[in-house]
């Protein structure tokens, strides 16, 4: 088994249900991963614990992904030199507006990139994109994935133009 490259921290496990699509996306490129909860408000030393040891444990990207406050991706970042993707979740009154905010509003020095509200499949493929300069064969997969979905667009677009012309 290979080891995992990508760590996927969630704030809680409620946001288990918007990480799914990201799963899916590195299932299908084959890339591995780890799920866990590491709350930076419930249970901070986990989270920078994580932080600290996963380029050591074989890690080469983090998705961290949190609500609200969203300070998960930050404590990461400044844990680690890894690169840190976040993923904020929609909730609570403001639907995630918050969660952007606090993740891609981050000091200098500590960058997370920041992908949309619950976008964690743009998050995983970035994941995927970033180790695609290291790893050739996650390319390959990339590229057939983009193919893919220039064919679906021009079917979806062909369909269209049939529909409104017929």
């Amino acid at each position: 088994m290979q080891k995992p490259k990508v760590l996927i921290l969630m704030g809680s496990d409620s946001d288990l249900s918007i990480v799914e699509d990201g799963i899916d996306i590195l299932k299908e490129i084959g890339v591995s991963f780890v799920v866990d909860v590491a709350s930076a408000h419930r249970h901070p030393e986990k989270a920078i614990n994580h932080a600290k040891k996963a380029r050591d444990e074989g890690f080469e990207v983090i998705i961290a992904v949190a609500g609200m406050a969203a300070h998960l991706p930050g404590i990461i970042a400044s844990h680690t030199t890894l690169p840190v993707i976040g993923v904020p979740v929609s909730g609570g009154i403001l639907k995630g507006i918050d969660a952007l905010l606090s993740i891609v509003q981050m000091p200098k020095g500590i960058p997370v990139a920041t992908v949309g509200i619950d976008a964690s499949r743009n998050a995983a493929i970035l994941a995927c994109e970033i180790l695609s300069i290291k790893y050739k064969g996650i390319r390959e997969k990339l590229a057939k994935m983009k193919k893919e979905m220039e064919k679906q667009n021009e079917e979806k677009s062909a369909n269209i133009r049939r529909n409104l012309y017929n």
